[in-house]
């Protein structure tokens, strides 16, 4: 029996189309990944799945059995790119920067209180829902969670809440965009093993949307290659992994590799790389919200010139510590910390804080909502603003675009940011931090949701930046293959 079948499909209007015709079926007892490189159209086609784009009549028949009686819609659950990171009705989405400026009390939500209500409007209360409820609790290891403030979540914990209140509804097709990206090893396992799980155990069939073709779980059981807005057939997991073409070891052209190496020093960096000094000092620091404890007496030093990773579980602090660094988080006055030799609190700006550092986050990416041009997107790393009011000169545009071009996106410039693949915005977030040439580059997981191809380009462009003079790095990542070879100290955060 056949759940949803695409035959020959074409979408109502002609900005959703893909570059020929759709032919895609989802047999019984299939689970299946769909892959394929950045823009290559892999949204689309899980946009026509869904019906967020329609389709013409007669192109699209759907068969849920039992499940006939409810919509498409109800049927089907997609938790996109962005949801991954919450949702702006709920306000699961955070910066952890911004948690100072939410005070906690008792109308402050918890993990509890938004999965009753998101149990509530998924369906009547019935002794079989609550039954499946308490199962996914367990399945999802939430009820020590259930107390835990939202604002407080790390990103694995966040996925796992998104995970249940999306499946509460018991759909029998759930769709996931690169799930396991933000996550640790130990999440990440123990999400592959519940989603197993979960397609044994429930009348329900999965679909992974990944870039990275190195990570498809062994419950797989068909993969879906979209290039080039082309949907190419159905294959068996073992049959795309016998024919995976290899993850490339090089990608920036030597000519890009001379242009990044040969940008001039300004004078301050030239003085800064014959006589290293202190850009990050941390002395005894500790950060709470409420009773629970963040970092704990943290004690820390980065020197102009070396090359930082900063790894732990989720949950262990990283977002916090960052949110220090980049001077977004008041709390840092009542510490004692010193950035660029000046003790915050000694009476520099923020905003003299931020002119070196050009900084790259998932969170970031997330609170990106305005649909603006990418250039002045990369422009507004010049001024540190979000790029809603940004009017670069032309000297700025073509340092934009001389960025842009390094990253492979020159060619997307002019088009508006969330009319992009999150693989093309993530190149234009990090073209934004490189921009301004910044003494201090913090790259908070910066691959996120990019294919193998772009992965490789930016830890060239990375590794080529991080050799000139008094370049400092501070690399997040959750994959050790992911950490560029120029890194050279690492500190690891514990979970409080």
């Amino acid at each position: 029996m056949t759940t949803i079948t695409l035959t020959a499909a074409t979408t109502k209007k002609p900005e959703w189309a893909m570059a020929s015709p759709v032919d895609f079926t989802l047999e019984t007892g299939e689970h299946i990944a769909i892959v394929g490189q950045n823009a290559a159209g892999k949204s689309m086609l899980v946009d026509m799945i869904t019906g967020r784009h329609p389709v013409f009549p007669g192109m699209a028949e759907y068969r849920f059995g039992d499940d006939d009686r409810r919509l498409v819609s109800e049927n089907i659950r997609y938790i996109t790119f962005r949801d991954t990171y919450g949702g702006d009705n709920d306000r699961t989405y955070f910066l952890q920067q911004r948690w100072n400026q939410m005070e906690i009390g008792d109308e402050t939500p918890t993990v509890g209180s938004k999965l009753e209500e998101a149990y509530q409007l998924a369906g009547s209360d019935t002794p079989e829902r609550r039954q499946l409820q308490q199962h996914l609790y367990e399945l999802f290891h939430i009820s020590p969670l259930l107390d835990k403030y939202l604002i407080l979540l790390s990103s694995g914990e966040l996925r796992k809440f998104k995970l249940a209140s999306s499946l509460f509804s018991n759909p029998r097709v759930f769709i996931m965009d690169n799930p396991f990206i933000g996550l640790d090893a130990e999440t990440r396992d123990q999400l592959k093993q519940l989603l197993t799980k979960l397609s044994r155990e429930q009348q329900l069939q999965i679909i992974l949307v990944l870039s990275k073709t190195d990570e498809i779980p062994d419950f797989i059981t068909h993969v879906v290659e979209v290039a080039d807005m082309t949907v190419l057939p159905k294959l068996t997991r073992s049959t795309y992994l016998d024919n995976r073409p290899p993850t490339p070891t090089s990608v920036l052209s030597e000519e890009k590799r001379h242009l990044i190496s040969s940008l001039p020093n300004n004078a301050q960096i030239a003085q800064i790389a014959h006589s290293p000094h202190q850009i990050i000092a941390f002395n005894d620091v500790s950060i709470r919200y409420g009773k629970r404890t963040i970092l704990s007496h943290l004690n820390w030093q980065v020197m102009s010139g070396q090359h930082w990773v900063l790894s732990g579980q989720n949950g262990s602090g990283k977002s916090t510590l960052l949110s220090l660094v980049c001077a977004d988080n008041p709390q840092a006055y009542a510490c004692d910390i010193a950035l660029f030799g000046n003790r915050r609190g000694s009476g520099e700006s923020i905003w003299e804080i931020k002119r070196r550092i050009g900084y790259v986050s998932p969170e970031m990416h997330r609170s990106y909502q305005r649909d603006i041009p990418a250039l002045r997107i990369v422009a507004s790393g010049l001024k540190d603003s979000v790029g809603l009011y940004v009017q670069p000169t032309e000297q700025e545009k073509q340092q934009c675009r001389w960025w842009m071009r390094i990253f492979g996106i020159e060619h997307l410039a002019d088009r508006s940011f969330l009319q992009m693949s999150s693989g093309e915005q993530r190149l234009v977030l990090l073209a934004r931090a490189f921009v301004k040439d910044p003494e201090l580059l913090i790259l908070d997981e910066p691959l996120h949701g990019l294919d193998n191809t772009n992965r490789r380009l930016v830890k060239d462009i990375i590794e080529t930046f991080c050799q000139r003079p008094a370049k400092t790095l501070i690399f997040v990542s959750h994959y050790r293959e992911e950490r560029p070879a120029c890194i050279d100290h690492e500190i690891i955060l514990q979970r409080n």
